[in-house]
C-alpha cells in the first residue's frame, strides 16, 4: 500500500456497498426461511432447522479454501476481484432456488431441498464475500480508518437487510381477505426472491466496479512464495491458531447464532404475540435502519473512547439486555397489549437503540477481525487475510444455521404449532416460547462476552505490528536489491 493515492469517496462507499449481497441472503434465510417451509408449506421446524443447521458442515470446510485461494490468486485483477464478479450471477441463481421448491415432496424431501439451495446459496455468497471483507486490510492499515470502512460496510449490510425487508413488507406480503397476514402467503414470496436476486447482482458488481481503480495499490500474492497443499493447509492452521482470532470466533459464532435465532423467531413474536400486520411490520423494519445510522458514525467514536474490545463486549451485552425488555415484560403480562396506540412507537425506539448498540458491537469486532491480520504476519510472515475473513463469514453463516438450528429447537421445546392461525396460538404457546427463547438468547451474548476477555490486540500492539512489518518489508528490498546482479532492475 506504499505510494498509494488516499482512498477515495467512491472506493469508500463502494467498499461498503458490497455488503448488499450478505444483508439481502441474510434477510431472506435468516427472517423468511423458517417462516415460509415452518408456517407457509408446513414443514416441521425442526427439519428446517436441522437443514440449515447441516449446511454448516460445508461451511467448515469450504470458506477457509476459499478465503486460501482468494490469498494466493494471482490475475491481472489482483486476488480479490475475480471472486467479486465471478460470483454475482451464479448468487442470484442458486438463491431464487431456495424459494421456489418442487410440488408435492416429503418432509425429508424439503428438508434435503432446503439443504442444497442453501449450501450452494451460501457457497456462491462467500465467495464473493470473504475476498471482499478481506480486501478492507489491503485498503489501509489504519487503526481508525478500518473501523470507518466497516461502519460503512455494516450500513449497507443493514440497508441491504431491512430496506429489503420493509419493501417486501410493504409490497409484496400485504394483507388480503383471505390471507390477512401477508407473509403467509405464499404467492408473495416468488416477487420477493426474484428482487433480492437482483439486488445481490447489484451489489457485487457495484462494489467491484468502485473498487476496481484500487487493484494495483493492493497487496499481491508473490510468485516466490511457496505452493503445494501441506504449505497452505500448514498457513491456515498457522493463521487460526492466533490468540485475538480464537477469542473473536469464539464469540462470533455465539453472538450470530443469537442474531440467528432472534431473525427467525422475531417474525413468530410479531405475528402472534404483537399481531402486526405487513404494513406496520414494514414500518418497524426501519427502526434497524435508524439504527445503522446512528452506529455507522458512533462507532469510530466509541473505538477511540473505549476501545474495539471493551465497546464490542459492553454495547452488545447491554444493547441485547434491552431489547429483550419488550419479550420479558410480555411474558409477566406488563407490556403494551396488541392494539394500544402506543405499541409500535415503544417498539420502534427499543429497535433503534437496540440495534444501533448491537450494530457497534459488531463493526468495532470485525475491525478487529482486520487488526489480527497483521498481528499474525508478524509471527508467520504471511498476510492471510482471506484465511481470516473465511472464519468471519462462517461466523455470520451461522446465523442461518445455527440461529435457524436453535430456533428450530426453541420452537420444538415450546411446542409451537406448524401452520397456526393468530387466532389457534394460546397465550400458554407464547408463554412457552418466551420462556425458552429469552434464557436461550441472555446465555450465547453473555459467554460470547466472556471470551473476548482473552482478545489481546489494542491501539498501541496494533500500531506496533505495522512498524514492525514495514520494517520487515523494508529490510526484505534492501537485501533483494544488494543480491541483485550488477545492472539489473530493481523491484
Amino acid at each position: 500500500m506504499s505510494g498509494a493515492p488516499p482512498l477515495g469517496r467512491v472506493a469508500r462507499i463502494g467498499y461498503g456497498f458490497g455488503a448488499l449481497v450478505n444483508g439481502v441472503k441474510n434477510a431472506a434465510f435468516s427472517t423468511y426461511l423458517m417462516l415460509f417451509y415452518n408456517q407457509v408449506i408446513g414443514v416441521p421446524a425442526a427439519i428446517v432447522g436441522t437443514a440449515i443447521a447441516a449446511t454448516l458442515v460445508v461451511d467448515a470446510l469450504v470458506d477457509p479454501l476459499i478465503g486460501r485461494w482468494s490469498d494466493i490468486t494471482r490475475s491481472r485483477w489482483g486476488r480479490r476481484h475475480p471472486f467479486i464478479y465471478g460470483a454475482a450471477v451464479p448468487t442470484a441463481v442458486f438463491f431464487v432456488m431456495a424459494w421456489f421448491p418442487p410440488e408435492g415432496l416429503s418432509d425429508t424431501g424439503y428438508g434435503l431441498w432446503i439443504f442444497a439451495t442453501a449450501v450452494l446459496t451460501r457457497m456462491a455468497v462467500s465467495a464473493c464475500e470473504i475476498p471482499s471483507s478481506a480486501m478492507a486490510t489491503e485498503l489501509t492499515e489504519d487503526y481508525e480508518a478500518r473501523t470507518r470502512l466497516f461502519s460503512l460496510r455494516y450500513l449497507w449490510g443493514y440497508v441491504g437487510t431491512f430496506g429489503y425487508t420493509a419493501f417486501s413488507l410493504a409490497v409484496f406480503f400485504v394483507a388480503t381477505p383471505e390471507i390477512p397476514r401477508g407473509q403467509l402467503n405464499s404467492a408473495s414470496y416468488p416477487p420477493f426472491a426474484l428482487l433480492g436476486a437482483a439486488l445481490i447482482i447489484l451489489g457485487a458488481i457495484g462494489s467491484g466496479l468502485a473498487t476496481h481503480s484500487r487493484i494495483p495499490y493492493l497487496r499481491q500474492y508473490g510468485a516466490d512464495e511457496p505452493g503445494g497443499v501441506r504449505t497452505h493447509l500448514t498457513a491456515m492452521v498457522e493463521a487460526m491458531r492466533n490468540r485475538g482470532f480464537l477469542a473473536i470466533f469464539g464469540f462470533g459464532v455465539l453472538k450470530y447464532t443469537a442474531i440467528g435465532m432472534y431473525s427467525a423467531i422475531t417474525l413468530y413474536f410479531s405475528t402472534y404475540l404483537f399481531k402486526l400486520e405487513g404494513k406496520v411490520l414494514a414500518l418497524l423494519t426501519f427502526d434497524s435502519l435508524v439504527a445503522a445510522a446512528i452506529a455507522a458514525p458512533l462507532a469510530p467514536v466509541m473505538s477511540r473512547l473505549m476501545g474495539k474490545r471493551t465497546s464490542s463486549m459492553v454495547f452488545g451485552f447491554f444493547g441485547v439486555c434491552l431489547g429483550q425488555m419488550p419479550l420479558v415484560l410480555s411474558y409477566f403480562d406488563m407490556f403494551l397489549l396488541p392494539g394500544d396506540p402506543r405499541l409500535v412507537p415503544v417498539l420502534f425506539v427499543i429497535g433503534a437503540v437496540y440495534g444501533a448498540m448491537v450494530a457497534i458491537s459488531l463493526i468495532n469486532t470485525s475491525s478487529m477481525m482486520a487488526d489480527v491480520v497483521e498481528d499474525s504476519a508478524v509471527n508467520t510472515g504471511r498476510h492471510t487475510a482471506g484465511t481470516f475473513f473465511a472464519a468471519n463469514s462462517f461466523m455470520q453463516q451461522c446465523s442461518s444455521g445455527l440461529g435457524i438450528f436453535v430456533a428450530g429447537l426453541v420452537l420444538t421445546w415450546s411446542q409451537f404449532p406448524e401452520q397456526a392461525r393468530p387466532d389457534q396460538v394460546t397465550d400458554a404457546m407464547l408463554k412457552s416460547l418466551l420462556a425458552h427463547y429469552i434464557p436461550t438468547t441472555m446465555a450465547l451474548w453473555g459467554l460470547g462476552v466472556l471470551i473476548l476477555l482473552f482478545y489481546p490486540i489494542d491501539r498501541r500492539r496494533h500500531e506496533d505490528n505495522v512498524a514492525r512489518l514495514r520494517a520487515l518489508e523494508a529490510e526484505a528490498r534492501a537485501q533483494t536489491i544488494e543480491d541483485a546482479p550488477l545492472g539489473a532492475p530493481a523491484r
